[in-house]
């Protein structure tokens, strides 16, 4: 296969990403254009912001559609005109998957449907955008891609979108094993980093947001559970990576990176960094999510040993490079609100 990330005219090729205006895709967009290639962005703009693509905007490769992935006519023209389909294009987010349960379920399991087939029509190589949340609740020191799924009640809201990313990665796998898809599934854990959206339940630009405006910063639970957190751009080098390899087809990868943290020092480190005079608050689950529909991990933990070992893939950045970045970029964010707001 021809590499992702070469330079030369006779490597480029031509992109198809399923929610490309969102904060993972808008990212890939970018790289993607500045090493050459063409990208097709769709997006239905749910969660997704036109003003991430505002860089991509700028070149004459680049070329949005404002669009469903559940539109099969649609789906099936953009897929056709691509030679690599990245499908990112999900509803996302812990509020969100709460809050709208049907309509997260039926979009990312059609949705993936759609653009699954499509791809196999076209024998166009993909990859899908799986989660962490596909290991429910299973709490091991090191979560390996052949790791058990331990999972809630299906009463539980929040099941339902593991349960549909599940159903994802079924699909490619079944379509690369019995008819030859040429399908790669990227687990993403906690990806953060610049355009990241405090919307939806996204832990540290919602927390960075609260200490720069003095709200009081909201811990839900008792503050000890445990994430990873991943900064996007080592994340879209991780996507290029498996993409550029063949022995990756059919297989599923961790992407994270490896240092926990827990949410109570998270918002106490957020708290120092900002010189904030934010009271940090816990608050129980059942006032967080009053309708129910959540349970919470204990620890999230990936072993990226696979990735690493196939590709070279390391992380580079820390959780100290992380928050100076969001930091700085919330900054000019309620800078320019706050600007919009006096005129």
């Amino acid at each position: 296969m021809t590499g992702a990330g070469s330079g030369t005219a006779a490597e480029r090729r031509s992109y198809l990403i399923t929610g490309g205006a969102g904060f993972i895709g808008s990212h890939l967009t970018d790289r993607l254009l500045a090493e050459g290639h063409k990208v097709t962005v769709l997006d239905n703009l749910s969660t997704g912001r036109l003003s991430n693509l505002d860089h991509a905007g700028r070149y004459e490769r680049f070329h949005f559609v404002h669009g469903s992935i559940i539109d099969e006519v649609l789906v099936d023209e953009l897929v056709r005109e691509a030679d690599v389909v990245v499908h990112l294009a999900a509803a996302v987010g812990v509020e969100l998957i709460v809050n709208e349960p049907l309509k997260s379920f039926l979009t990312n399991v059609r949705g993936s449907e759609v653009v699954i087939e499509a791809a196999h029509r076209y024998r166009r190589h993909i990859l899908v955008a799986s989660t962490s949340e596909i290991y429910g609740k299973n709490t091991a020191d090191l979560l390996t891609e052949s790791s058990d799924r331990v999972l809630g009640s299906p009463g539980i809201a929040r099941w339902s979108y593991a349960t549909a990313k599940a159903v994802d990665e079924i699909l490619a796998f079944q379509y690369h094993r019995e008819r030859g898809l040429p399908a790669v599934i990227a687990r993403f854990f906690n990806t953060v980093g610049p355009r990241q959206s405090p919307m939806y339940g996204m832990v540290i630009p919602r927390m960075v947001r609260q200490a720069l405006t003095g709200e009081a910063i909201t811990v839900y639970g008792d503050g000890l559970q445990t994430r990873c957190f991943c900064h996007v751009h080592d994340t879209i080098d991780a996507v290029l990576r498996l993409l550029d390899t063949d022995a990756t087809l059919g297989e599923a990868f961790n992407i994270g990176a490896g240092a926990e943290v827990s949410m109570l020092d998270l918002a106490r480190t957020i708290v120092d960094r900002t010189g904030s005079t934010s009271e940090i608050v816990l608050v129980p689950y059942e006032v967080a999510y009053p309708n129910g529909g959540f349970e919470d991990m204990r620890r999230r933990v990936p072993d990226t040993t696979k990735i690493r070992r196939l590709t070279g893939w390391s992380t580079l950045r820390s959780l100290d490079d992380i928050l100076a970045e969001t930091i700085a970029t919330m900054r000019s964010e309620l800078e320019l609100e706050l600007a919009a707001a006096e005129r």
